[in-house]
């Protein structure tokens, strides 16, 4: 989803000529003329972009001056534990015509299968920008900075501030299919001191119909130390409309370090905050 914006000039309809009332056929004209002037200046609403579900974010920014929440719950299989955590919300503003702040709402992690409660609790926050820097010869490219902050969880926090630059493209290659990925780097606190992890995915998504998509997608994070967390995953979106959006997705583990498995689901939705970024509406 693309939109551009420059001004703040409302387009407005043309002004229909005046009908002579004594010829039925001119107005009925003029009316049809009317009602088909309105629907081309009127503002046609754009539809909604997610980063979930896939590992790799989206490679656009929400348009400027919409607020978009994306939400979902996830239920992890690693070691013999189940984990479930939620509600992953992803805050996402579009304060330029490419540029889109980012708030991560700090998750809550339960492990299901153990009484124990020192296991469970808050994560941290992370706070982020992101640009979009394409389309470049049908390739789309954004840049996200990201900061995470210590505010979990004792048991979970990182307890350092844990920087990432996360670089996502996409690009149409056929009818209906897009492939996709992320590379990012990410810099965490593990064991008092950073730990530089190297993440690549890549992703196949292909839309079934207007409102329905499904992707197959690879996923790998190698660590500085520590094993190697390699996945599959698959996942498919279904726009409600084109402000909301359900998701669904599962993946298995390619690696002994990676979960051995996960499925989630979400909901995503946005509004405007201001006319900015509507079609027909320049700022």
């Amino acid at each position: 989803m693309e939109i551009q914006g420059e001004s703040c000039a409302e387009v407005r309809p043309r002004r229909a000529l005046r009908p002579k009332w004594h010829q039925p056929a001119g107005i009925l004209l003029v009316l049809v003329a009317t009602v088909y002037l309105e629907a081309q200046s009127a503002a046609v609403e754009p539809t909604i972009n997610t980063d979930r579900p896939s590992v790799a974010n989206s490679s656009v920014v929400v348009p400027k001056g919409t607020f978009q929440a994306e939400n979902g719950w996830l239920v992890t299989k690693s070691s013999g534990d189940y984990v479930f955590d939620f509600p992953e919300t992803e805050l996402r503003f579009g304060l330029l015509n490419r540029t889109e702040l980012r708030l991560f709402v700090p998750d809550y992690y339960h492990t299901l299968t153990s009484p124990d409660a020192t296991v469970s609790g808050f994560g941290d926050t992370a706070i982020g920008v992101k640009q979009q820097i394409g389309p470049i010869q049908s390739f789309n490219f954004a840049a996200i900075l990201l900061l995470g902050l210590p505010t979990g969880a004792n048991a979970i926090s990182s307890h350092g501030y844990d920087p990432a630059v996360q670089l996502p493209w996409s690009r149409h290659f056929a009818q209906n299919w897009i492939v996709a990925g992320q590379a990012a780097f990410y810099w965490p606190t593990v064991a008092g001191r950073h730990d530089f992890t190297d993440e690549d995915t890549i992703y196949f998504d292909r839309q079934l119909t207007k409102a329905w998509d499904a992707f197959l997608e690879y996923a790998g994070d190698f660590p500085e130390r520590g094993g190697t967390r390699q996945i599959l995953h698959f996942g498919s979106a279904y726009k409600l409309s084109p402000r909301q959006q359900i998701d669904f997705q599962a993946a298995a583990g390619l690696s002994k370090s990676a979960p051995n498995l996960f499925v989630g689901f979400g909901y995503s939705f946005y509004f405007q905050v201001s006319k900015c970024g509507r079609s027909g509406v320049r700022c």
